[in-house]
């Protein structure tokens, strides 16, 4: 795979001046970390006098800047705003396409493998290892398990892992739809350890990872997916409320792969455990701007 200081290309076929803004965003955050690890010279290359786009660098790039804050929105399933997937036997698992206890009901939709690759920041920008990440998404209709109608007793698209020595968590699970409001995106959250998940409160960092555009169009030309088509025309990264401030420069994943044999979705996470998290339902009951307030897609809010 093309990639530039270990970081895949978004436009593997295209320079590295032709990226696009969410990658060039990404890179300029990078270079500002490294600078206040001061380690900006070396991965810079002021050392020398040419382009710093060609010299090589003696110090790995891989550095990334915190993965923002984001709300979990209103179908969290942490206890925070309603059911509570997290204190079920059963939550930590790698394949999330069906429910778990009770019912066994599996989500159908174009494979998507999603692996997070979380850093920590507090420590040069170390593997993360020991972490748990909480993982949950909408399926290809756009309803959340556990709140939306009619699937409010499934737990489907919901799962932990725990970070391997690498920071890496892995998960199998469904390319997600777009439902009215909101650019496609995958939601989670990252405790310290397993048994940090029994409390919302406990997570040290919350956010989303957004999907890009030309991945989007491809899936939701297939079957089930119908109603993205026409949500995803009328939003956005640059006008989505969640990914809007920058396009989701550090939050736009890479996806290989394709819609008949399925994705592949990874996304490097850089969790700072010095800065206070303000994401969760800090930020309020988290509804998307523009989202129906009831019966739509996703399903309304529970509740309280």
């Amino acid at each position: 795979m093309a990639s530039y200081r270990g970081r895949p290309l978004p436009r593997p076929d295209e320079d590295i001046l032709h990226q696009g803004l969410a990658f060039d965003l990404a890179t300029m955050r990078r270079r500002q970390a490294l600078r206040v690890l001061g380690l900006g010279a070396v991965a810079l290359g002021l050392g020398g006098c040419g382009d710093d786009e060609e010299t090589p660098s003696t110090e790995t790039d891989t550095v990334i800047g915190e993965i923002p804050d984001e709300t979990a929105g209103p179908y969290p399933g942490d206890g925070s705003n309603g059911p509570d997937v997290l204190t079920r036997s059963g939550v930590v698992r790698s394949d999330i396409r069906s429910s778990f206890g009770s019912s066994t009901t599996r989500a159908e939709g174009i494979p998507m493998t999603l692996t997070l690759a979380v850093q920590d920041l507090a420590d040069g920008g170390a593997p993360f290892a020991g972490v748990a990440v909480y993982v949950w998404h909408c399926d290809r209709s756009g309803r959340y398990s556990l709140y939306s109608e009619g699937i409010t007793g499934e737990n489907y698209l919901r799962g932990v892992q725990i970070a391997d020595d690498g920071g890496e968590v892995t998960f199998t699970s469904i390319f997600p739809a777009c439902y009215t409001g909101r650019w496609p995106h995958i939601h989670f959250e990252v405790y310290p350890d397993q048994a940090s998940i029994s409390d919302a409160s406990n997570a040290i960092a919350t956010s989303q990872v957004a999907l890009p555009e030309n991945i989007c169009e491809e899936a939701y030309t297939q079957t089930g997916y119908e109603a993205s088509v026409t949500n995803l025309a009328q939003v956005s990264l640059d006008t989505d409320n969640v990914f809007g401030d920058d396009s989701g420069a550090l939050q736009l994943a890479t996806v290989t792969g394709d819609a008949m044999s399925g994705y592949t979705v990874t996304l490097e996470v850089g969790v700072d455990t010095t800065t206070t998290p303000t994401g969760g339902q800090l930020t309020g009951d988290g509804v998307p701007s523009g989202a129906p307030p009831s019966g739509g897609p996703g399903g309304p809010p529970p509740s309280r």
